[in-house]
């Protein structure tokens, strides 16, 4: 067996090798193994891989390694489908860049106001982040100059796509030098990743890296449902046979999504949607609040779902069975990670029969459908261990989580284990904290002074 590749094997300078020994990363994932060399040549790649493979660092270090830092022009786009992957591969690429001082990276994304952006800008940016539509809107607005960038980005592709971006992304890349470096980094390879690297790729150099994580560490099982309209009773059975608290619910459609909600929340249980066209705002708090174990359930369509990355997530369910065999293993790619075993569920119509034939041919298995009433059931619905409370301040109002724990826990009145995760946005923070100590915690934020002055908070 060989040794697995590690990063001090790259020309790269010692001062990032310092930082990712610190970081804890020491030997290469698959993509970054295959990619980072010729990324680091200049060379255009076209990869597939899935998310948690390590891309972001396969681009990211490559990116960084060329970096002119006296030149604070662009020299950097990358793309995302959603804000919050666009956030969580900033924020990397920020960690990232830690040995070397005044690296600035801007993320441009809707749902913000653009006047901030726009002043940011004027400060020059070394790599920016953002989402199609925001990016093409400063170009119109002739905010943003892509004359001096060097490399382009396309992360995930293939979701961007399936959002309709195409138009967008197109025009963004006309924008750049023709000779620039471009890497597209894909999930799936639908026509339209293909046609777009035959327009703005050189000869690409082609990268597939296989998910065998999908194999090794996720069960898999298909429940046969006789009619489609059974569905909803036999997605409570399978909820009752395991007591998850992270279970995401991939539905095809917006309108399955609601509608999966609906007779859950009727049933008693804590769930989230998480569909397309919602509002930034309402998308945040629907990540925080099932990332942070305020909600068990997150029932999702897979455009929505691109940029999650939850660590704990225990089961997938496939409430409907997607038609592409690639999203199938995007999907249930969710759970298992990190060595963890991981479990995906999925409810199978008989007209959905197909779809497994060609899920079995794609991962070169043999699955065959279970019978769903040979299932125990008798877990019933119960109320999340966490709640979410929302403070009417965040990292504009220079608000930091430390200032937030503290308020909670001087006094001694919370136990600074019940208090979760905290996340910050611009003009929001949203704070985790055991159910028992719901009441307490409203009334310490409301009573401290924090920076100063005090903030309104309510829960969610």
């Amino acid at each position: 067996m060989s040794q697995p590749a590690k990063f001090s094997s790259l020309a790269l300078p010692q001062g990032m090798i310092d930082n990712l020994d610190q970081m804890g990363y020491l030997n290469m994932t698959p993509i970054q193994a295959e990619a980072l060399p010729f990324v680091i040549e200049g060379r255009d790649v076209l990869a597939k891989a899935q998310t948690g493979s390590g891309k972001t660092a396969a681009f990211g270090i490559g990116i960084l390694a060329k970096l002119n830092q006296r030149n604070f022009g662009c020299q950097a786009l990358v793309l995302c489908p959603t804000r919050e992957l666009a956030t969580q591969v900033a924020d990397e690429i920020r960690t990232l860049a830690r040995y070397q001082q005044n690296i600035k990276i801007l993320t441009l994304c809707g749902g913000q106001s653009i006047g901030p952006q726009i002043g940011s800008l004027e400060h020059g940016a070394h790599i920016v982040v953002g989402t199609p539509g925001r990016i093409a809107d400063h170009i119109n607005k002739g905010t943003l100059d892509l004359n001096a960038v060097e490399t382009v980005v396309l992360d995930e592709a293939d979701r961007m796509l399936d959002m309709g971006f195409v138009d967008e992304i197109t025009k963004i890349i006309s924008h750049t030098p023709y000779d620039r470096q471009m890497l597209l980094f894909s999930a799936t390879y639908p026509e339209g990743i293909q046609s777009l690297s035959k327009e703005f790729q050189h000869e690409p150099e082609t990268i597939t890296i296989k998910d065998e994580q999908s194999k090794s560490t996720i069960i898999q099982r298909f429940y046969d449902v006789p009619k489609m309209k059974d569905k909803d009773e036999a997605l409570l059975t399978l909820l009752g046979s395991k007591a998850s608290e992270s279970t995401v619910i991939f539905c095809n459609t917006k309108i399955a999504c609601y509608d999966v909600l609906e007779f859950l929340r009727e049933r008693g249980y804590h769930a989230l949607a998480l569909v397309g066209e919602m509002e930034q705002r309402e998308r945040d708090q629907v990540l925080v609040r099932f990332s942070n174990k305020s909600a068990a359930i997150l029932i999702a369509t897979d455009v929505a779902s691109r940029g999650l990355d939850i660590d704990d997530l225990d089961l997938v369910i496939n409430y409907d069975v997607t038609r592409d065999p690639e999203v199938h293993v995007h999907r249930i790619g969710r759970t298992g990670r990190a060595g963890k075993e991981g479990l995906a569920l999925s409810l199978m119509a008989a007209s959905e029969v197909k779809k497994m034939f060609a899920i079995n041919e794609y991962m070169n298995t043999k699955y065959d459908t279970s019978d769903i009433s040979k299932l125990k059931s008798p877990y019933e619905p119960k109320k999340p261990n966490m709640i979410t409370l929302c403070i009417d301040g965040g990292k504009k109002s220079k608000l930091r989580p430390g200032d937030i724990l503290g308020a909670l826990t001087a006094d001694g009145e919370i136990p600074g284990s019940d208090v979760g995760k905290i996340n910050m946005f611009p003009n929001h923070a949203y704070v985790a904290i055991a159910r028992p100590s719901a009441r307490i915690a409203l009334r310490l934020i409301q009573e401290k002074n924090m920076k100063g002055r005090r903030f309104r908070v309510r829960r969610l």
